[in-house]
């Protein structure tokens, strides 16, 4: 007999095939594999005595303070652990309980129910002359060439911007930014290029043109807030990227602040899908939009807890691509950030990132592609 301690990055799930484990019980097993935790704050302190005992009756538990079984306190915060069969016996358990615990089962199936979907590369193409990392400032014919490049590297999205919207940038007029990016879009028409083609913009005039010409993504940073977008989005029967940010590109790094930031990318998230859905808008991407109005304790909470916004049931984007957070971590130049980029980017897609907006295609394609082998490997 020999007995081998299995790492982190193993699929349960694929292991249990190779092993021919009759399907109904890969799907049983593969459950008990994956560890959840939920914070769970403000909860009745009635209502955080009942779920700790049946979470311990499932298996799972509820770390709750000193003091919340003698209801020295109102209402507490708590950590719930558990696999994912765990939180499903639970959650069940819950709808008959009350203290708002009837509530709280109904958001824990969200995350219970959310779909998986395929990791994508996203590669940037800048058509203008101050975006921030100058290796991505594309014009004209340059930037059919660049695009060119990024497929054989192997990106699945090109993003098609002609207006910087970097920290501090200034805003340029919708015709200055249609006239940036006419001369790519016209001569993408003539491409027959395999991958989906994005364009990053907030102006429905630009956003319709290449809607025309063979695009099929808006990635819009104001998240919908136009509804003469969201018309074009829906006319075209588009996918659209909404983007969270605090304040305009020019002023947002302006001492940006939030109370709890999850909760205020969640509630935006919530309105914005709500907009976009009575507009007729049926495929829908989420950005928490990492350096958009954000300090940097705001970015690492978002990136640690991205899988927090998997209830929505959408594809998740991440874009924290050489971006001045990591410079804020440790000193390094735009040039340089290439390794801090994969490491935030590594987290993220742990966390539920199955878009990864990014300049450099070719790193970011072997990288996962490395991490994916290790992941299927026993």
């Amino acid at each position: 007999m020999r007995v081998e301690k299995l790492g982190s990055l193993t699929d349960a799930a694929a292991l249990m095939q190779r092993l021919n484990v009759d399907k109904p019980g890969i799907k049983i097993m593969a459950k008990k594999s994956e560890i959840m935790l939920f914070l769970i704050k403000d909860l009745h302190v009635g209502a955080a005595n009942i779920l700790k005992q049946d979470a311990l009756s499932v298996g799972a538990d509820f770390a709750v303070p000193n003091g919340t079984i003698t209801c020295q306190f109102k209402r507490v915060d708590g950590l719930l652990i558990g696999s994912k069969k765990h939180i499903e016996i639970l959650a069940r358990k819950e709808l008959a309980q009350p203290y708002g615990l009837k509530e709280l089962a109904k958001e824990l199936r969200k995350y219970l129910g959310s779909k998986s979907f395929p990791l994508q590369i996203m590669g940037i193409i800048n058509a203008n002359e101050d975006s921030f990392y100058p290796q991505s400032r594309f014009m004209g014919e340059r930037a059919i060439a660049a695009i060119e490049q990024m497929i054989a590297d192997g990106a699945d999205i090109i993003d098609i911007g002609g207006m910087s919207t970097r920290p501090g940038s200034e805003e340029i007029s919708e015709d200055e930014e249609f006239a940036r990016v006419k001369p790519i879009i016209d001569a993408i028409t003539k491409k027959d290029w395999s991958v989906k083609l994005s364009i990053d913009t907030y102006r429905p005039k630009v956003a319709r043109y290449a809607l025309e010409n063979g695009f099929s993504i808006v990635n819009d940073i104001t998240g919908l807030e136009s509804d003469e977008m969201a018309k074009v989005v829906a006319k075209f029967n588009a996918q659209v990227v909404i983007m969270h940010k605090k304040g305009t590109p020019k002023t947002m790094q302006q001492n940006p602040y939030y109370e709890d930031v999850l909760f205020e990318v969640e509630w935006f998230f919530a309105q914005r899908i709500q907009k976009a859905q009575a507009f007729g808008i049926k495929d829908i991407i989420l950005d928490p939009g990492i350096g958009f109005g954000k300090r940097l304790e705001d970015n690492i909470a978002l990136i640690k807890n991205l899988s927090h916004f998997q209830k929505f049931g959408l594809p998740l984007l991440i874009g924290a691509s050489r971006k001045s957070m990591i410079d804020k971590i440790e000193s390094t130049p735009i040039q340089e950030r290439l390794p801090g980029t994969l490491a935030l980017h590594a987290a993220a897609v742990q966390e539920g990132a199955t878009i990864v907006r990014c300049h450099d295609v070719k790193e970011h394609r072997q990288f996962f592609t490395i991490q994916q082998a290790l992941e299927r490997a026993v």
